[in-house]
């Protein structure tokens, strides 16, 4: 009888804590001098993608992730025509973008083209709708490059990045964040990935503090993400327009009705207005930003 393999989420070892998953069936396995990944197949959560010993994404829960990194921000907006994600390269992000039928054109900006392939040949139904729709460019580039050159400027602003360690780090720097201001037209928002509060304040509160310095306005919404252990997800939000924040579930619900009514599974006009409600912990943390 074989063993079951179980693959670790080492991101928190520091304070002692590691979630664990049993490997039903390894899919793809890549272990190089700078990385580790591993997708694999697990019985309650689907495919799993593990890099360096933190979880990715798995396709049991990733609809929270991406709804919530997307809708929020292109609703609160209300007329987004033009979006930039940066990173994502599994084109999760963009499949939840391109619902809406009001948005023109999204340009994604991956900095290893062969995540993407790996997508194709791992998550088709992330890429399949993406990669037809004329509406969607691939860039193969630095996203800190790409935002401090382009021409091109946007309504929203995504940042699907890793946490702040090895490549991903320089895209929680205020010179990238300034490159995202950059690219942004009046009213635009910036939304980035920014960790577990409650076990990776410092994150959170470094990037505020950033947001801050650069726009009107710079603080988070949270989402109750299953594999992201440790409680809250929070989402960075910025931008030099006050009101949007502050956008009401009958305007979200008139936005959505004019974008197509595309089906949610977590976001709904509601949710959207109670994730900027912060708990006190993270409402001082930030605070002190």
């Amino acid at each position: 009888m074989s063993q079951t393999r179980w693959i670790p989420e080492t991101l928190y070892d520091a304070i002692g804590m590691r979630m664990s998953f049993a490997a039903d069936r390894v899919l793809f396995e890549d272990r190089t001098d700078h990385q580790h990944l591993v997708l694999f197949e697990n019985a309650g959560f689907g495919k799993i993608l593990v890099l360096d010993g933190a979880i990715q994404v798995t396709s049991r829960d990733e609809f929270i992730y991406h709804e919530m990194m997307t809708h929020v921000p292109i609703l609160a907006h209300g007329a987004a025509r033009a979006v930039l994600i940066v990173g994502g390269g599994d084109c999760g992000m963009a499949e939840e973008v391109l619902k809406h039928r009001g948005v023109e054109r999204v340009v994604q900006v991956e900095i290893d083209a062969s995540v993407v392939e790996f997508a194709k040949a791992h998550f088709p139904e992330f890429t399949g709708p993406v990669l037809s729709d004329p509406r969607f460019a691939l860039v193969i580039a630095d996203g800190m490059d790409f935002v401090a050159r382009t021409a091109e400027r946007f309504d929203v602003v995504i940042v699907d990045s890793t946490d702040p360690q090895g490549p991903g780090a320089v895209l929680f720097t205020r010179e990238f964040y300034a490159g995202c201001k950059r690219v942004l037209r009046p009213g635009g928002v910036l939304v980035t990935q920014n960790g577990v509060p409650f076990l990776q304040p410092d994150e959170l509160v470094a990037s505020v503090r950033h947001f801050r310095s650069l726009f009107a306005e710079g603080g988070c919404y949270l989402a109750a993400i299953p594999t992201y252990v440790g409680g809250h997800m929070a989402m960075g939000f910025a931008t030099d327009d006050l009101a949007l924040r502050r956008t009401d579930a009958a305007t979200l619900a008139a936005r959505w009705e004019a974008a197509g009514r595309f089906e949610t599974r977590y976001w709904t006009p509601e949710v959207q207005v109670a994730a900027f409600a912060l708990p006190r912990f993270i409402a001082d943390a930030i605070a002190a930003a």
